[in-house]
């Protein structure tokens, strides 16, 4: 027999399949379901000739006939556990070979489909192993980052508008030394920011220290933020270099600065103009290297306005502005946010990634996350442990008219279904189970486009 092969197609849609049967027919046949699905296809004759594509970067699954001469689907499994125990093996089988496929799944297989199968339930079973896959490969990704010293907070995930321009600003200001005010509600990911800023900058090998200046008590938070010397108080044995002079050469984060003391206020005001600073109980200046990034959740100008933040401070912060928009404000960024989350999530209590159904992911898109970001991570990690839905099943009242909340729904659904077949239009068709004009025609009409869920 010769190999039928599609390698030369673009896989830009649901994944890749590796299918393998000695039976040209079984075997035209199964790769034509496949490639109607959105599925890029390779398809092989034998065992040995798959083994030659497989690989740990192999980005799908396998599906593969039991009974073959020279090596059957059993041995290749075997083979394949061998190479990669986490790839997906979907196993297609006869009627007596029932008993044997479940043993094998016992074994590792992920799946078996029993002749005569019909072809929704090949491209199916396909579409959940491909999607597994992928979740499998994300978790080692970010177990290579964290091996590497990286912080996986540190990425940026989205792909609306108010995402896109943050990407951008920070892109544009990042290797400078300009200060940063960043504005956003709580949990949306200020520090998240902060350090992107940083590992953009020049200043990444250098420190990055985060202050939260709302968790301070304020009888040392002068001591914390500038330092002192030997006995410029009563128990301060010996000097300790305080968080503005270890930030030299690097970046320092001050978090909910609005919470920070008057009386300090001035004194930071000097250091960022001056870029020296005077530990307690010293008369020498020390100079620093450092860029400020500074966040907030309240509106800087009301409270120099109110009195209760320096106005001159706040024009001294007032350069760059980043602005992380609210979750309730970027709905569509929630399938890709949550998928992220998930991964990170199996990563992290060593757990096998769950991929959410289409119900659980309009739910979530149904939420208004008071919470944001924050609140959905968590979400994601009680997910990944099992403990609960992933949201309530009540969605949050809106006060969107009912076309607005019909219209927000619809738009949901088919952002979703395209992040989920990663934008292949004819599987997100076939999964909507609505006509091609109306889909293309729901597309210009929400401002999507398949191109944004391509990977």
């Amino acid at each position: 027999m010769t190999q039928t092969t599609s390698e030369n197609s673009v896989p830009v849609n649901a994944g890749s399949v590796l299918f393998v049967d000695d039976e040209r027919a079984v075997r035209l046949a199964g790769q034509q379901a496949l490639e109607l699905a959105g599925f890029a296809v390779t398809a092989c004759d034998g065992a040995e000739r798959a083994l030659r594509h497989l690989g740990r970067d192999w980005p799908g699954c396998l599906v593969t006939d039991v009974r073959m001469p020279q090596m059957d689907g059993l041995a290749l499994l075997a083979r394949v556990r061998e190479i990669d125990p986490d790839l997906p093996v979907i196993l297609i089988t006869g009627h007596g070979d029932v008993p044997m496929a479940v043993e094998a799944m016992r074994n590792g297989a992920y799946d078996f489909l029993e002749k005569p199968f019909p072809s929704d339930r090949l491209t199916e079973i396909a579409r959940r192993a491909v999607e597994k896959r992928r979740l499998v490969m994300e978790n080692r990704r970010l177990r290579a980052q964290i091996a590497g010293g990286a912080d996986p907070a540190g990425t940026i995930v989205g792909r609306t508008a108010g995402i896109e321009r943050l990407r951008t600003t920070i892109a544009a200001v990042a290797d400078t030394d300009a200060d940063v005010l960043v504005f956003g509600e709580t949990g949306t990911g200020k520090e998240m920011v902060a350090r992107a800023l940083h590992e953009a900058s020049g200043r990444r090998k250098s420190p990055f220290v985060a202050l939260n200046c709302g968790a301070m008590p304020e009888a040392i938070f002068e001591s914390e933020l500038f330092g002192h010397e030997a006995g410029a108080f009563t128990g301060a044995a010996k000097r300790r270099v305080g968080r503005i002079e270890h930030a030299s050469g690097g970046t320092l984060f001050l978090d909910e600065i609005e919470s920070m003391p008057l009386s300090l206020q001035v004194k930071l005001l000097r250091v960022i103009q001056e870029r020296v600073v005077e530990p307690l109980g010293s008369n020498e200046q020390v100079a620093v290297d450092l860029r400020v990034v500074a966040a907030t959740k309240t509106d800087l100008r009301q409270a120099a306005d109110a009195g209760t933040f320096r106005a001159d401070l706040y024009y001294r912060l007032n350069v760059v502005v980043l602005t992380i928009p609210p979750l309730r404000e970027r709905r569509d960024d929630i399938p890709l946010l949550f998928q992220h989350f998930v991964a990170q999530a199996a990563t992290r209590y060593n757990r096998e990634p769950r991929v959410p159904t289409r119900e659980q992911m309009q739910r979530l898109m149904d939420q208004n996350w008071p919470g944001n970001v924050r609140e959905l991570r968590n979400a994601a990690d009680r997910f990944v442990l099992g403990l609960e839905e992933v949201a309530p099943a009540a969605p949050a009242p809106s006060t969107l008219s009912l076309a607005e909340q019909v219209d927000l729904f619809e738009k949901g659904l088919i952002q979703s279904e395209l992040a989920r077949q990663r934008g292949s239009v004819k599987a997100a068709i076939e999964a909507l189970n609505i006509p091609r004009k109306t889909f293309y025609d729901k597309l210009k009409r929400y401002g999507l486009s398949r191109e944004d869920f391509i990977e």
